[in-house]
C-alpha cells in the first residue's frame, strides 16, 4: 500500500522541478544552460536586470535558507536592502567568473535537494526565526521564488535570442 503524500514530498517535488526536472515549468537548470559571461550580462535595451544578477540573488537567498535548514549562521552578511541581493549586470567579458557563479548554484541547488530529502516533516510546523511564519510556509514562498526567477530568465533569453531549448 502507497503512504500519503506528505507536505515535505510536495516541497521536495516542487524544488526538483524548480532546479532540474522538466515537467510544467522551465527549471533553472534547463533556463541557464549554455550561457555565455555576454548573455548573462546582458541587459533589456528597455533597462531591468541581467540574468547574472537574478543568478546573484536566487543564490543570496538560497545561501541563507540552506544555512537555516542547518541551523547555522549564513555566511553572507545580511542585504541593506533587497536590491542590493541582484548586484552588478555581471562582466560579459568574465566567463571565469560566471563559470564559478553558475557551479556554485548547481552546488547549492544540490545541497538544498539533498537537506530537503533528510528534513523530518516536524520541522515544518517550526516557527521560521521570529516571525509568524513556519518552515512549510517559508519554503513553499521560496521554490514559488525560484520558479518566478527561472521564468524571468527565459523571457530575457527569448528577448536576447539566446533561448532555443525545447524539452
Amino acid at each position: 500500500m502507497k503512504s500519503a503524500t506528505t507536505a515535505l514530498d510536495v516541497l521536495l517535488i516542487q524544488k526538483e522541478d524548480t532546479w532540474d526536472q522538466c515537467n510544467w515549468i522551465v527549471p533553472l537548470s534547463k533556463a541557464l544552460e549554455g550561457l555565455t559571461a555576454e548573455q548573462a550580462a546582458w541587459v533589456p535595451p528597455s533597462g531591468g536586470l541581467s540574468i547574472w544578477q537574478l543568478v546573484n540573488h536566487m543564490y543570496y537567498y538560497n545561501q541563507r535558507i540552506l544555512a537555516r535548514l542547518q541551523g547555522i549562521n549564513p555566511s553572507l552578511p545580511a542585504a541593506e536592502s533587497n536590491v542590493a541581493t541582484f548586484g552588478t549586470t555581471g562582466d560579459a567579458l568574465n566567463q571565469a567568473d560566471w563559470n564559478n557563479l553558475m557551479e556554485h548554484t548547481a552546488q547549492l541547488a544540490e545541497q538544498l535537494h539533498n537537506h530537503l530529502r533528510t528534513l523530518q516533516e516536524a520541522k515544518l510546523e517550526e516557527a521560521y526565526m521570529d516571525s509568524e511564519q513556519n518552515w512549510a510556509q517559508t519554503l513553499a514562498r521560496w521554490v514559488l521564488h525560484d520558479a518566478y526567477h527561472s521564468g524571468q530568465i527565459v523571457l530575457l533569453r527569448r528577448q536576447q535570442g539566446s533561448w532555443s531549448i525545447v524539452f
